[in-house]
């Protein structure tokens, strides 16, 4: 498969699936947990408080992993594993355009300073678990 099919079978699993892991590196080791990923091209953004560990971890060292898909169907579902840099962007028209009500349960809105996005900007993106397909990769 040439680049630019891959590129888009990546987007459209980034595109359908919102919830994923987040995995950073606390203490030279994997610290994972779940999140809420939005994506312009590949590019991701999640939103989190500005006073987590999270951003401590990434403070310190930026290199991030990220799962997306394999959720309802199991072991057919076709998944990205995403390895990146991550930024904290704190830019106001990013929070106001990615702002959801459910986000009020850990805001005050999105003029909040404690409310900000990891942004992540992948090197590396590997699709798996395509119809019993070897993995392909997506060097960027």
């Amino acid at each position: 498969m040439n680049n630019q099919d891959l590129k888009e079978k990546v987007l459209k699993i980034i595109s359908e699936h919102k919830k994923g892991v987040l995995s950073s590196v606390e203490n030279n080791k994997p610290h994972s947990r779940y999140m809420t990923f939005y994506s312009e091209n590949l590019t991701l953004f999640t939103p989190t408080k500005m006073d987590t560990e999270k951003i401590e971890e990434i403070e310190k060292n930026p290199s991030v992993s990220v799962l997306l898909g394999y959720e309802d169907k199991g072991q057919s579902d076709a998944y990205v594993e995403i390895s990146g840099t991550a930024t904290i962007n704190r830019s106001q028209d990013l929070k106001e355009k990615l702002w959801e009500e459910s986000f009020n349960q850990w805001f005050d809105g999105p003029e909040d300073p404690n409310y900000v996005f990891i942004q992540i900007q992948p090197e590396i993106v590997r699709i798996l678990n395509v119809h019993g397909e070897p993995a392909e990769e997506l060097v960027l």
